[in-house]
């Protein structure tokens, strides 16, 4: 792609600033790694940063364990964007450069389309709702898994729970596992409750409310450099931020 045209696709997206950093750097393919959650986001943010700079985008989604495994036994990447807990693993964090905040969301809780919505406005009826469920599905093998069933021992329910859990393996199963009524509840982070077909209760009460962080970063070993830094200034421009927005999550500061 021919640089006038691009500087003309950037124009359009309001993201000239962005590209400007980029000089006349050749077209390079940057390997993303994601959290799973952040699938609906980064694969409508993605084209629109290939189209405006013509560098090709590769994400590779994945839950917080996993991610961190393929860290840690040498996948080979560009940048990432995952949940903090990547970074509390101290084998995974030195292979990447000081993280900065894109995003964060809260948690909530969803139901399928038109069903009635429980109570959940206090932690009383939060705690009773959850008991009264007949099912719930949520992703437990993720940093908002784990935080979820934290939030179970705390409440005193975790047996409960267990035994009325539809366990997900990917945060793509969650919005389906309510659709089609193999769950009453769902119970995760708002960006992923966003979805046709179901609809959110509300968030957790301001109690037991926790927001899950999502860094960007780049690899320290890299070789796509300024490319990669050019895809983190992209999902952090203004134009990118509407988007952030509108999937339910709040832009991060740094």
């Amino acid at each position: 792609m021919k640089m006038s045209l691009i500087v003309a696709a950037a124009s359009v997206l309001g993201l000239t600033p962005v590209l400007s950093s980029m000089g006349g750097a050749q077209a390079e393919e940057l390997r993303v790694l994601a959290g799973g959650s952040l699938r609906s986001l980064l694969s409508e943010l993605a084209p629109k940063f290939e189209q405006a700079s013509g560098h090709k985008v590769v994400i590779h989604f994945d839950t917080t364990p996993n991610l961190i495994r393929a860290v840690d036994t040498g996948e080979p990447f560009d940048v990432g964007v995952v949940p903090i807990d990547v970074f509390y693993d101290e084998a995974a964090k030195v292979h990447f450069t000081p993280p900065i905040e894109f995003a964060r969301v809260g948690f909530g809780v969803a139901v399928r389309s038109g069903a009635p919505k429980p109570d959940i406005s206090t932690p009383e009826a939060f705690k009773k709702t959850l008991l009264a469920a007949k099912s719930i599905t949520f992703l437990p093998a993720s940093a908002a898994g784990s935080y979820i069933l934290r939030l179970f021992e705390r409440l005193g329910i975790d047996e409960a729970m267990r035994a009325k859990t539809v366990a997900q393996d990917q945060p793509t199963g969650i919005v389906p596992a309510v659709v089609n009524g193999e769950a009453e509840l769902a119970v995760f982070v708002n960006n992923v409750l966003i979805a046709p077909g179901i609809d959110i209760v509300g968030p957790f009460p301001a109690k037991y409310q926790q927001e899950l962080v999502f860094p960007a970063a780049l690899a320290v070993d890299t070789k796509q450099k300024e490319a990669a830094k050019a895809f983190i200034d992209f999902i952090k421009s203004p134009a990118a931020t509407v988007v952030v927005k509108a999937k339910g999550m709040i832009p991060g500061q740094g």
